[in-house]
């Protein structure tokens, strides 16, 4: 009986839709899709606006306008109720809920997830979730489906609770869970707008609210599945033991995150060292911190280790780095009048800083020749330490060329000793030799 009511109202349904009168509702509804896309337009401007929700990198990949397609839909379907043209805006508002549906998952994942590979399978099946909903709504089966769960249940303690009841909680939390993260992504991108010395306590409130925001919806999905919250102090006492245990360290780096946001130890933008690995800060998470070398190489620390190990932070309360490099001159250069010569010449590169300014030290008598010692200061050392020393060593190298000074190499001398008398002679003893 209830595959021929189905057929029935499959059969009507069509016999409605091909009717000349449902030409006119297909019209206005063609007509509702224009306004809302003039609208989104109007909303939105001519530049496109980067990783919004509401608008996306086009007009009707954002939510806006489902949004309001589906209620200039729903309003036509109002006044026109009654009427044979109306059976359109049956077919039509299940189709606008369902590219809602499609578009507030895609958008909300896409701003909360940018790089997991899972977002896009996620997405894949709400698709195919919508739209098959939609069909089995169409054709009238889904809410015989719905009957049929309701018939299907069991009890919870004292609760009574139906299959239906499962998937409508679900369906539910899932919506209140997409809600959560759509408005701790938004709250998140309007903290981390911009730079400046406070960007590591910015990103603490916005993991704080995220976390917050995240609980509530996870209690309110909860909620809405049928499940008693007061239940929860045994599942809590079972958390508390197994963080106890377990799950320790986990805990250990997530108060260790909120610890280095909060007191500012180390911050995105420094030059820190930390277990023999140097670089930038990058990012810094609740449970870990990026640390990018200056040859490319990422490091991900556990935050637990910024709390409890050495960290040489080149850039906590002076970003100015003093960096060296060595030279020899030989014997009888005139070092007094070449000093000035040289600190002024290591003024002239780019990168190094006037104050402290440079100086050229005697640093050692050389077995080959005066050791002089340049040291000289730098503000930028994420830019790489290598590439301002070679820099210096040019600039020192045409200053010693200018003054015609030599730079000495290793020189040896071997004596070949006479043969003590009576020794057989094999030949003429050779001279002395120079060797270099």
């Amino acid at each position: 009986m209830a595959k021929s009511l189905n057929t029935d109202q499959l059969g009507e349904l069509l016999a409605s839709l091909l009717r000349p009168e449902s030409m006119i509702g297909l019209g206005i509804l063609v007509g509702c899709l224009l306004v809302a896309w003039v609208v989104v337009r109007l909303v939105r401007g001519k530049p496109r606006v980067q990783g919004s929700i509401w608008f996306g990198e086009r007009i009707v990949d954002g939510m806006l306008f489902p949004v309001v397609a589906l209620v200039l839909a729903y309003a036509a379907r109002l006044l026109l109720a009654d009427t044979v043209t109306a059976v359109v805006f049956r077919v039509a508002i299940p189709i606008l809920l369902s590219l809602l549906a499609i578009r507030l998952t895609v958008r909300v994942l896409t701003a909360s997830f940018p790089n997991s590979r899972w977002t896009r399978i996620f997405e894949r099946s709400v698709s195919w979730l919508a739209w098959l909903a939609v069909v089995l709504w169409v054709i009238g089966v889904l809410p015989l489906l719905l009957e049929a769960m309701e018939d299907l249940h069991w009890k919870i303690g004292s609760a009574r609770v139906s299959l239906r009841d499962v998937v409508e909680g679900l369906v539910t939390g899932a919506v209140v869970m997409m809600l959560a993260l759509w408005a701790s992504s938004a709250v998140e991108r309007h903290l981390l707008r911009g730079t400046g010395s406070s960007l590591s306590v910015r990103m603490m409130v916005s993991n704080l609210l995220r976390v917050l925001l995240l609980f509530v919806g996870l209690l309110l999905t909860l909620s809405a599945v049928g499940i008693d919250l007061t239940a929860l102090s045994v599942v809590g006492g079972a958390i508390g033991v197994g963080v106890g245990f377990g799950l320790q360290r986990i805990a250990a780096n997530y108060v260790s995150g909120f610890v280095i946001l909060a007191e500012r130890s180390v911050r995105i933008g420094d030059m820190v060292k930390v277990d023999g690995f140097e670089g930038r800060i990058t990012d810094i998470r609740t449970r870990y911190t990026v640390i990018r070398s200056l040859g490319g190489r990422e490091s991900i620390l556990p935050n637990e280790m910024l709390i409890t190990q050495r960290v040489e932070n080149s850039s906590l309360a002076d970003p100015r780095v003093a960096l060296s490099t060595t030279v020899q001159i030989a014997y009888g250069s005139d070092v007094l009048s070449l000093q000035p010569k040289l600190e002024h010449a290591m003024t002239k590169v780019a990168r190094v800083i006037d104050d402290p300014a440079p100086a050229v030290l005697l640093s050692a008598f050389a077995a080959d020749g005066l050791e002089l010692t340049l040291q000289f200061w730098i503000r930028d050392p994420e830019n790489g330490q290598g590439n301002v020393r070679s820099d210096v060593n040019l600039a020192v190298l045409a200053v010693l060329d200018a003054e015609g000074i030599q730079i000495p190499f290793p020189q040896r001398v071997m004596h070949t000793l006479p043969a003590p008398a009576g020794t057989p002679s094999t030949g003429p003893a050779p001279a002395p030799e120079n060797h270099t």
